[in-house]
């Protein structure tokens, strides 16, 4: 499982293959003992939880990177390397 960016202790991920439990493009999110899957349109949490402030985070990088982040997921469905995605800044 990739790590496509790491920033302010949050590391997200995504991993080869993932497309049959969730059945929709999603990254992994772990913040400390914190994990979520979240899906890349929409940025709704699919499972788990963050904390607040982490996860209003993830959602501004979400926004910003959507593209890149379902460039990378049809990449990643197919099995083949993704790319690092800059971190939220």
């Amino acid at each position: 499982m990739p790590t496509i960016s790491m920033f302010y202790g949050i590391i997200i991920r995504m991993y080869y293959f993932d497309n049959q439990q969730h059945n929709m493009p999603h990254i992994h999110v772990h913040y400390q003992e914190s994990a979520a899957i979240i899906e890349i349109p929409s940025g709704d949490v699919l499972q788990g939880e963050l904390p607040k402030s982490k996860q209003k985070l993830v959602d501004a990088w979400i926004e910003i990177h959507k593209d890149e982040l379902m460039a990378d997921w049809q990449l990643a469905i197919n099995g083949e390397s993704v790319f690092k995605i800059d971190p939220l800044k």
